[in-house]
């Protein structure tokens, strides 16, 4: 598994051209213990695959190796409606509706929610 994240951590720093010294310096860490890290000799701690993460903005199942979506598996979650919940289905479906009253609600709404996301 040391071996699968450090070969993940190289093909990142390979991605942008840099070698491991020149990574290591933007990273705060020495060349030897990045080519420690990249070959699985030692285990990358978690300080550093955080780093990582945030660097190259690519989620930790990813640099763990639990994905090949650099995203992660967090956005495939898909949340289930319970069929038992009827009030929650018929909702659903209004808010499709284009003839719904909900209709223009639920447009207003993700607009506001979108405006407050670019501020």
């Amino acid at each position: 598994m040391s071996n699968d994240i450090g070969a993940r951590l190289r093909t990142l720093r390979e991605g942008i051209g840099l070698s491991q010294a020149k990574f290591g310096k933007i990273a705060g860490i020495p060349q030897t213990t990045m080519h420690r890290y990249e070959t699985g000799y030692s285990a990358t701690p978690v300080e550093v695959l955080i780093w990582y993460a945030d660097y190259f903005d690519v989620s930790m199942d990813y640099l763990c190796c639990r994905t090949d979506k650099p995203q992660g598996k967090l956005y495939e979650y898909k949340p289930k409606i319970l069929e038992e919940d009827k009030d929650m289905r018929q909702f659903v479906e209004m808010c499709f509706d284009p003839s719904s009253p909900m209709n223009d609600k639920l447009k207003k709404t993700i607009i506001e929610m979108l405006e407050g996301v670019k501020k």
